[in-house]
């Protein structure tokens, strides 16, 4: 959960135009995005409209079929929205530099998915694989059915920014043969003081995230990979997770996880220098092999917040225990969400303004020999307990180019004194390598399945 920076907003565009203020739409995509693959290509204005878009629409009064959908915001903050009724039209491209779901805002809803490859399936079996569900992730993404046996459960919506991203566990590569290719980077993580890690729901041959901003979108796309694996995988676990929709608030901002906290305010933006060195792999001069090219690696943790526990808490104890206010997101030395932390800042009794063992100053990258992560997480609520205690909590999701320099430099922090640390438990873990985009013709993971 550690305390990250966002970009800044994009201005959103009056309701009823069709262009952008900062980029033109063109061929029906939105062109000058900041990040190039970046899903902030949006398909607007097609000449053809897919048949799920078109059955869902027909009939329709006073909507705009193809309008392009609200500006992407990145990470922890969601993407600005239009009127409600334009937010089916929202599209991600599936082809590009980096894959779907990295850098496009937070989604309304998420689903998690590990795959273990079945007994007897190797490197023919997964390449296989790979390639049917990249022919569905670019079918849904786009807005239309899948191409067989379609459940229909999205008939009547558009893309809604569907994203569907892919990545490869480190025992994946024995099972196909592959362990020359595996990185170095995939080493497994090392064990932490605050893991109670259920071994059932961590780790996988594959890892399938799903995203978008409608919840039957989410979920026709996590039946149509399910069935797809057909008897190539099985699947390992699976989560669903949640986050506030966009428009829910006047105007966009840092999410907020379940402790009522702003969650995501120091995330890399792409506009920093380094953005791409700490996020993606580089095409060249890594130790990572060629076929990460472009990619990242994923670190998912089913964190569970305690709760019961931190609602005892005044709003004066919680916010020592993060370093911010929780009404806006400032550091407790003053200013605004966005202002610098002051660490040397003491009140008049001569004590730390925010405290040393808080949240936001442990994970700072500037604590951390300059470790950062781009965090694109979910909420979660799985019900009740027997005992009455809410299983809820947070899938924790962070990007970046080498894991041991990121998470695991971060958590290490974290363990040797984090105040947030009794409030919240590590339930599951996995560490995923997630290659670059698929170009044109391409599925994900060919470069290595096909190298």
């Amino acid at each position: 959960m550690a305390d990250q920076s966002i970009p800044e907003a994009r201005t959103p565009r009056s309701p009823g135009t069709t262009e952008a203020p900062e980029a033109a739409l063109k061929g029906g995509v939105r062109e000058g995005a900041p990040v190039e693959g970046a899903g902030d290509e949006r398909a607007a204005g097609k000449e053809g409209i897919s048949r799920r878009l078109l059955l869902g629409t027909a009939g329709a009064t006073g909507l705009v079929l193809g309008a392009a959908g609200g500006a992407v915001g990145y990470a922890a903050r969601p993407a600005e929205a239009t009127p409600l009724t334009s937010l089916g039209a929202d599209q991600v491209m599936f082809h590009g530099k980096h894959q779907p779901g990295i850098l496009q805002g937070l989604q309304a809803r998420g689903h998690l998915i590990a795959f273990d490859l079945a007994a007897g399936a190797g490197r023919k079996e997964a390449a296989a694989l790979l390639r049917r569900w990249s022919e569905t992730a670019r079918r849904l993404m786009a807005g239309e059915a899948a191409k067989q046996d379609d459940t229909d459960v999205a008939r009547d919506a558009g893309p809604a920014s569907l994203t569907i991203t892919f990545g490869f566990g480190h025992s994946f590569f024995g099972r196909t043969g592959l362990e020359k290719q595996r990185p170095v980077s995939l080493d497994p993580l090392p064990d932490f003081s605050s893991d109670q890690l259920d071994k059932a729901r961590s780790n996988g041959d594959l890892w399938v995230q799903i995203g978008a901003n409608d919840a039957l979108v989410a979920f026709h796309a996590l039946r149509a990979i399910q069935k797809d694996a057909g008897r190539a995988a099985k699947v390992r676990w699976q989560m669903n997770g949640f986050n506030r929709s966009p428009g829910a608030t006047a105007h966009p901002m840092t999410a907020r996880n379940l402790m009522g906290q702003m969650d995501g305010t120091r995330n890399p933006k792409p506009t920093d220098a380094d953005f791409d060195e700490r996020v993606f792999v580089p095409e060249s001069g890594s130790n990572d092999p060629a076929w990460m090219a472009n990619g990242s690696y994923a670190v998912v943790r089913r964190i569970r917040m305690l709760l019961d526990d931190w609602e005892q808490l005044s709003v004066k104890e919680q916010e020592d225990v993060i370093g911010r206010r929780k009404s806006d997101g400032a550091p407790l030395s003053g200013g605004t969400e966005t202002t610098e932390m002051d660490l040397e800042k003491t009140d008049k009794a001569g004590n730390l303004v925010v405290p040393i063992n808080a949240h936001a100053r442990i994970t700072r990258p500037d604590q951390n020999g300059g470790a950062a992560m781009l965090r694109r997480p979910f909420s979660y609520h799985d019900g009740i307990d027997t005992d009455g205690v809410p299983d809820a909590g947070l899938l924790f999701i962070c990007w970046q180019a080498d894991p041991l320099r990121g998470f695991v430099t971060v958590q290490r922090k974290l363990d040797r004194g984090d105040a947030l640390s009794k409030f919240i438990r590590h339930e599951a873990s996995g560490l995923f390598a997630v290659p670059g985009g698929a170009a044109e013709g391409e599925y994900v993971g060919q470069r290595l399945l096909e190298g």
